[in-house]
């Protein structure tokens, strides 16, 4: 896939807050697609991992700051996100949201366009102060996404994924689907709690399935001067997607990276398999009225 290289990048839906940095403690709740399963992750493994430098996000050196003005000279156009990776995550966060204003537009809702934070080692939010080492995740209570682009690299040198711009963008509209959630009101309808059926596994499926909606109209979103932003979506990128969410089932974390037997009682993300199938439901159908995880006994 490529970027629309004339198409307009809009920065005012990222804060870069990386190379601000501070001693943190986890807390608070709303960790999303891998935050509570990267932590689980780093607890069975003795915690204390750090996310590697060198992954090519922009990295920022100790004692440096980026800042949102900087990055807003740095990431215009299309092109730009075909040369930068932090201007690509930019890129997806405005399609991802494009797509969800026109969605709720159409069903006479109004979508709130939120912000996405870049940050590097830690960061504080109404959720609580939270380390690198939870992975991205989405905050209900300021109604923001999180993620130190580090993670990217992360998901293919800890998880084995395949890596590629359309993994990172399959990350990003799962944190976009729990905003969605939120706005909808779904979250706080259906409880949480843990085991193959519970309403985080649901939820998390969900986002899943949105995500894969969102993915299935991304050569179509257009920016604001009209232009689809996106092109050249291939299988190979849909399938570098399905990668990724195989490798963060809670069945294939328990069973290969947290060494130990798979405990059905504590899932809380759904298994690879039905992490991918409803992925798969959403792209194929690109029907988010198709991702009604919690109307079935069938999960998947």
């Amino acid at each position: 896939m490529q970027f629309n290289e004339n198409a307009e990048l809009d920065t005012s839906q990222v804060s870069d807050q990386r190379g601000v940095g501070g001693r943190v403690a986890l807390g608070g709740g709303g960790l999303g697609i891998v935050g509570l399963i990267l932590y689980f992750v780093l607890s069975q493994l003795g915690g204390g991992a750090q996310l590697p430098t060198g992954s090519g996000f922009g990295d920022v050196g100790q004692g440096q700051q980026v800042d949102s003005e900087a990055i807003k000279e740095k990431c215009r156009t299309g092109a730009d996100a075909n040369r930068e990776s932090d201007c690509r995550a930019v890129a997806f966060i405005n399609s991802i949201q494009g797509y969800w204003s026109d969605q709720f537009a159409r069903s006479g809702r109004t979508y709130q366009v939120v912000q996405t934070n870049f940050f590097s080692g830690s960061v504080s939010t109404r959720c609580g102060s939270a380390s690198s080492a939870v992975g991205p995740f989405y905050c209900p209570a300021d109604s923001q996404v999180y993620i130190d682009l580090g993670f990217f690299q992360e998901m293919q040198e800890k998880f084995g994924a395949t890596g590629g711009p359309f993994v990172e963008a399959y990350i990003l509209a799962h944190e976009y689907g729990h905003h969605v959630q939120n706005l909808l009101g779904t979250s706080d309808r259906v409880g949480s709690g843990s085991g193959p059926t519970s309403g985080s596994v649901r939820l998390e499926l969900q986002a899943d399935c949105y995500a894969g909606a969102w993915a299935n109209h991304a050569e179509t979103v257009p920016t604001s001067s009209g232009q689809p932003l996106i092109t050249g979506v291939t299988q190979d990128d849909v399938n570098a997607a399905l990668d990724a969410a195989s490798r963060i089932g809670d069945d294939f974390i328990q069973g290969e990276l947290g060494g130990g037997q798979v405990d059905t009682t504590k899932f809380t993300h759904g298994t690879s398999a039905q992490r991918q199938k409803w992925y798969t439901t959403g792209y194929e159908t690109g029907d988010p009225a198709r991702c009604n995880t919690f109307d079935t006994d069938n999960l998947g």
